[in-house]
């Protein structure tokens, strides 16, 4: 017993530093490189447009397919009529898996893979919008 105690003594140090560093802070500058992989479908920023996606100026608390002049599929139209909403929780998830979280949706990526990418990209977004918390 006393090897397994000195075992985990001697990892314990390496495991909360790897856990750290897992869960490091948003970070808005990481997320606009990651954001890097929205560009050709997505704008944010002075002047944004629509592309084959909504821009995403004023993303937070905006509630789903409801952005003037960008045409909505008919599911995300249906999300936001059932009160899908976008804040950071939300957001997490949508990022993780689109058409999980709003089926049918006409978005084709398929998501971002590592939460910290997730988190950094909506930390970028909040610089855009007036009503991120």
């Amino acid at each position: 017993m006393p090897k397994l105690m000195k075992a985990m003594a001697l990892a314990a140090p390496l495991f909360l530093g790897l856990y750290g560093a897992a869960h490091a802070d948003p970070d808005a500058d990481d997320g606009e490189k990651v954001f890097a992989r929205c560009k050709a479908c997505h704008a944010v920023g002075e002047g944004a447009k629509h592309k084959v996606g909504p821009e995403l100026n004023d993303l937070f608390g905006r509630v789903a397919g409801t952005v003037e002049g960008f045409k909505f599929s008919p599911a995300m139209h249906e999300a936001g009529e059932k009160g899908l909403v976008w804040d950071e929780e939300t957001l997490h998830a949508y990022l993780a898996a689109p058409r999980s979280v709003v089926p049918g949706t006409k978005m084709a990526f398929a998501g971002l893979k590592k939460p910290d990418d997730i988190e950094d990209v909506i930390a970028y977004l909040k610089t855009f919008s007036e009503n991120a918390q």
